[in-house]
C-alpha cells in the first residue's frame, strides 16, 4: 500500500518550515524539501512524520533526488504546497537580464519542473497549492524595487489557473494563495524595518488546512490572503 504524503517545498525556514511542523503535528505525513540539508535536519528532528530531501529545484540532477525518493518509498502525493521561491529587491533601472531570469527560474520554472517530474505520483483528488504573493495579485498595491519579483509571482498565479484546467480530468485541483505580509526573512528583504502582522506559524495553520480541505470547494482560484498593505 502506498504512503500518502504532503510535499512541501522551500521547507527549511519561514512559512514552509512552519507549515511542515503544523501538518506533522496534525498527524499527516510530510515530505519536506529545500536546498539546505543542514536546515532540513532541524525540521526532521521535530517529528517522525517528516521526511526530508535536500534538493535544488533548479537543477535537473538534484530534482531527481525527489523523484527517486517518492518512487523508492512508494509515496503518493495527496497535496503539494509549493512554497519555494526567491526575491530580488532592486530598482528597475538596475535590474539585469540575469536578475529577471533568476526570478523566473526561482518563482515559476521551479514549480513547472517539479510538477512535470512528479505528476505520475499524485493521488486522485490531490490538491496543489502554489504560494503566490500580493505583489503578483492584479489590482494590489505595488512597491518600488519589486518589479521582477512581482511579475514572476503574477506569472505563477496564471500558471496555477492553467494547471487547474489541464489537470481537472485527472481529478487534481490547483489553487494559488497570494500572501500578504508575513514576518519572514523574505519579507524583511522586501520591506526592511517593517513589522508584519502575521508570523509564519500563524499563516502555516491556514495554509495547511487549505491544502487539505479547500479543493473540495474550489479549483483554479487565485486568492488574496492579506491583512493590509504591504
Amino acid at each position: 500500500m502506498s504512503k500518502k504524503i504532503i510535499l512541501i517545498t522551500g521547507a527549511s525556514r519561514g512559512i514552509g518550515f512552519a507549515t511542515s511542523r503544523y501538518l506533522a503535528g496534525e498527524k499527516h505525513q510530510v515530505l519536506a524539501t529545500a536546498r539546505s540539508g543542514e536546515l532540513l535536519d532541524s525540521l526532521k528532528s521535530y517529528s517522525k512524520r517528516i521526511d526530508c530531501v535536500a534538493c535544488d529545484l533548479l537543477d535537473a540532477g538534484s530534482l531527481q533526488k525527489i523523484i527517486d525518493y517518492v518512487r523508492d518509498h512508494n509515496m503518493e502525493i495527496q497535496a503539494l504546497i509549493h512554497n519555494a521561491g526567491g526575491l530580488i529587491n532592486k530598482p528597475f533601472r538596475e535590474l539585469t537580464d540575469q536578475d529577471w531570469n533568476t526570478m523566473w527560474e526561482m518563482n515559476v520554472l521551479s514549480a513547472v519542473r517539479l510538477l512535470r517530474a512528479l505528476l505520475p505520483f499524485f493521488a486522485k483528488q490531490a490538491h496543489i497549492v502554489t504560494i503566490g504573493s500580493m505583489g503578483g495579485f492584479q489590482g494590489s498595491s505595488k512597491f518600488p524595487g519589486l518589479s521582477a519579483y512581482s511579475t514572476s509571482k503574477g506569472a505563477l498565479s496564471v500558471w496555477s489557473e492553467c494547471m487547474a484546467a489541464e489537470l481537472k480530468d485527472m481529478g487534481i485541483s490547483v489553487n494559488c494563495l497570494c500572501l500578504g505580509a508575513v514576518q519572514t526573512e523574505m519579507f524583511q528583504m522586501a520591506f526592511p524595518g517593517v513589522k508584519a502582522p502575521l508570523k509564519s506559524a500563524e499563516i502555516a495553520e491556514f495554509i495547511g488546512d487549505f491544502a487539505l480541505k479547500a479543493h473540495k470547494y474550489m479549483n483554479g482560484k487565485v486568492l488574496p490572503v492579506a491583512l493590509g498593505d504591504p
